[in-house]
């Protein structure tokens, strides 16, 4: 029989792994408005209302302070694109090295899915840092990682075991 941690023993453990530091972290975007997903680097997306919303925005101020607060530094974050993601990102982690990364955008086919898969699995299993790196994505390419879904502000600490990446904590952010 397995037993499955509550949400707040796993959120409480995700934040003693990152205390510790040198983990990667997916963190799927903060609340947004529904429907497709903007097209890359669109800046006009996001004055369209594609991007996060005020609880969006809020929540993503909310998981910038709780890493300040809770974990080890975050100096380096990579985002996918779309307005939602840079938006959380920006608001989360200001004063990090905030880069875009195009493998973190929502693939537009499965080939596109591959090659991204491998890309990020790469940098996951090249990543010996101190300090712990964030990727923020979207739900498709969560999936895709891990074979698991992530609700929007949710963060997964991942680690490259067998063909997808293994989730070995994850934090609810609320």
């Amino acid at each position: 029989m397995t037993l499955l941690a509550a949400p707040v023993q796993a959120t409480e453990a995700g934040w003693a792994m990152l205390r510790e530091g040198g983990h990667v972290v997916l963190l799927r975007h903060a609340y947004s408005v529904g429907g497709q997903a903007a097209a890359p680097n669109e800046a006009a997306a996001c004055r369209a209302g594609r991007g996060l919303t005020d609880r969006g925005q809020q929540q993503a101020r909310r998981i910038g302070s709780l890493f300040l607060a809770r974990a080890q530094v975050v100096d380096q974050v990579y985002t996918g694109r779309s307005c939602r993601a840079r938006q959380t990102a920006d608001l989360a982690f200001r004063g990090a090295d905030i880069m875009d990364l195009p493998a973190l955008d929502e693939p537009a086919d499965d080939v596109a899915a591959a090659a991204a898969v491998a890309e990020i699995r790469a940098l996951v299993e090249q990543y010996a840092e101190p300090e712990n790196l964030v990727l923020v994505t979207n739900d498709v390419t969560i999936r895709a990682l891990t074979g698991q879904a992530a609700r929007e502000g949710e963060a997964l600490i991942v680690r490259p075991v067998g063909e997808l990446l293994h989730v070995a904590a994850r934090i609810v952010f609320n």
